[in-house]
C-alpha cells in the first residue's frame, strides 16, 4: 500500500476572487502598455490566481485575513469627469498652503489641470504612468525589479495597474521643493483603483516625497497602490505617506525600495483613516554605509484595522537602520506591526534597531506585534522590542496635581508618545501639519 502523501489544500475561490478574474478579463485589452507589459500583466495575474486573496494561513497575512475582510471586489473606477475633478479641487487640505509641488490623481488617474507640472526644476521629470507604459518609457523596466516579492496583492496591482506617476531625479539634482502626490477618491458608489508609481532618484540627488490618500466616508471603495522606489548612491530621499481614507475604505499599499551605497533614506507612515489599511514596505539596503529610518504612527478608533509589514534587508557592510512605530488605539480598533530585520553574511558592522509601541485607550482595543531578526553576520549590533499598555496613571496624576484637567493631561501624554516619531520628520511643514492632525484626532475622541 502506498504511503499517504500530503497535499496543499487551496481554499475555494471566493466571489471577490471571481469578480477580480472577470475584471481582469474584461479590462486587460484596454489597460495601458504594449505586448511586453501585457505579458507582464498576464504573468502577474497568474501569480494572483494561483494564490488567491491572502488569508490567515499565509504567514505575512496571518493577522489580516483579506479573504474574510474583502468579501466583494469593486468595479474599476471610470476616468474622472468634470464633476469628479471639481470635487477633487480641495483635496489634500491637511498640507494645503505649504507650497509643495502637488500632483493630483483623481479616482486613480493623474489630472494635469489640477497638478503643478509647470516650471520643473533642472533634473526633475514627471509624467503619468499610463503614458509611460504606452510609450515604453525605459523607467518602466523598474516595475517589480527593485525588490523581489511574490505577494499576491502586489501581483494583483501589477496586473491591473492603470495610472500613477513616473518621477525621475537626475544625478546630483537637489529638488528643494517637496513633491506631493495627492490620491483622492471622489466616487459616491463603491469602486476600485489600482495605481502604480515609479520614483528614481539618481546618484547624489535629493528629494522629499509626500503621498496623501483620501476619500469620502460611508463609501466602500477599494485602493491597491504600489510604488517602486530607487535611491541611488549618495542620494537623500525622505518619504511621508498619509493615509486618511474614508471610514469604509479598504487601502492596500506596497513600497519596493532599493537603496544604494552611502544613501540616506527615511520613510514615515501616518495612518488615521480607512476601515482596513495594510502598509507594506520592503527595503533592500543594497550598498555600504546606508543610513535608513523607517517610522510610523497609527491613530485608530471604532472598528478600524491597520496592519504594517516592514522588511529591512541589510545586504552590505556598515549599514545603519532605525525603525520606530507608535499606535494609538481607541474603541475596538486593531493595530498590527510585523517587522523583520535581515542581515546577510557580507553585511558586517550593521547597526539595526527596531521598536514598536502601542497605547490602548480602551479595554476593547487590540494590538499585535511580531518583531523578527534574521542575522547571518557575526559583527553586528541589532535589537528589537515591543510594548503594549495603557496610559501611565501616575504621570497623569502628576499633571492633574499641577492643575491640568484630566482630558488635557491625557492629551499631553499622548502627544509626547507620538511626538517621538513625528519629530524625526525632516520637513517642518509636514511635521507641524501631522502634529496638528494628531491633536485634532485627540479632540475628536468621544
Amino acid at each position: 500500500m502506498a504511503a499517504p502523501t500530503s497535499a496543499q489544500i487551496r481554499p475555494m475561490t471566493t466571489s471577490a476572487e471571481l469578480a477580480l478574474a472577470e475584471t481582469f478579463a474584461a479590462a486587460r485589452a484596454a489597460l495601458p502598455g504594449g505586448p511586453d507589459v501585457a505579458a507582464q500583466r498576464a504573468a502577474a495575474f497568474g501569480t494572483f490566481a494561483d494564490a488567491g486573496l491572502p488569508h490567515r494561513r499565509v504567514e505575512a497575512w496571518r493577522y489580516t485575513d483579506l479573504r474574510a475582510l474583502m468579501r466583494e471586489a469593486r468595479p474599476l473606477a471610470a476616468p474622472p469627469d468634470a464633476e469628479a475633478k471639481s470635487r477633487a479641487a480641495t483635496a489634500g487640505a491637511m498640507l494645503a498652503g505649504l507650497g509643495f509641488r502637488r500632483l493630483v490623481l483623481v479616482n486613480g488617474a493623474l489630472v494635469p489641470e489640477l497638478s503643478d507640472l509647470a516650471g520643473l526644476e533642472a533634473g526633475l521629470s514627471i509624467r503619468s504612468m499610463a503614458d509611460a507604459l504606452t510609450t515604453g518609457d525605459t523607467l518602466t523596466a523598474q516595475l517589480g525589479q527593485t525588490v523581489a516579492s511574490s505577494d499576491a496583492v502586489l501581483a494583483l496591482n501589477t496586473a491591473l495597474m492603470g495610472d500613477g506617476v513616473v518621477l525621475h531625479v537626475a544625478a546630483g539634482a537637489v529638488i528643494e521643493r517637496p513633491v506631493e502626490l495627492v490620491f483622492v477618491t471622489t466616487e459616491t458608489t463603491p469602486v476600485s483603483m489600482f495605481t502604480r508609481s515609479i520614483v528614481v532618484v539618481e546618484e547624489g540627488a535629493s528629494l522629499t516625497l509626500i503621498e496623501s490618500h483620501e476619500g469620502p466616508s460611508g463609501v466602500a471603495y477599494q485602493v491597491n497602490t504600489a510604488l517602486d522606489l530607487v535611491v541611488g548612491a549618495g542620494a537623500t530621499v525622505e518619504r511621508v505617506k498619509i493615509t486618511a481614507e474614508g471610514s469604509d475604505a479598504v487601502h492596500l499599499a506596497t513600497v519596493l525600495a532599493r537603496v544604494d551605497a552611502t544613501a540616506t533614506f527615511a520613510n514615515t507612515f501616518f495612518t488615521t483613516g480607512g476601515l482596513v489599511v495594510r502598509n507594506q514596505l520592503l527595503a533592500h539596503l543594497a550598498g555600504e554605509a546606508i543610513h535608513a529610518r523607517m517610522n510610523g504612527v497609527s491613530l485608530l478608533s471604532g472598528k478600524q484595522h491597520a496592519d504594517t509589514l516592514l522588511s529591512v534587508d541589510h545586504a552590505a557592510p556598515a549599514g545603519e537602520s532605525r525603525e520606530s512605530f507608535r499606535a494609538l488605539l481607541d474603541g475596538s480598533a486593531q493595530d498590527i506591526f510585523q517587522g523583520k530585520i535581515a542581515v546577510r553574511q557580507p553585511a558586517q558592522k550593521t547597526d539595526a534597531r527596531m521598536l514598536s509601541r502601542a497605547l490602548l485607550l480602551t479595554e476593547t482595543a487590540e494590538a499585535c506585534a511580531k518583531p523578527e531578526l534574521e542575522i547571518f553576520a557575526d559583527d553586528v549590533q541589532c535589537g528589537h522590542g515591543c510594548t503594549t499598555g495603557t496610559l501611565d496613571q501616575q504621570l497623569k496624576f502628576y499633571l492633574m496635581s499641577r492643575g491640568i484637567p484630566a482630558k488635557e493631561s491625557e492629551a499631553l501624554l499622548i502627544q509626547a508618545f507620538v511626538g517621538e516619531v513625528l519629530d524625526a520628520i525632516g520637513n517642518e511643514g509636514v511635521r507641524s501639519a501631522l502634529t496638528d492632525a494628531t491633536q485634532a484626532w485627540l479632540l475628536g475622541r468621544e
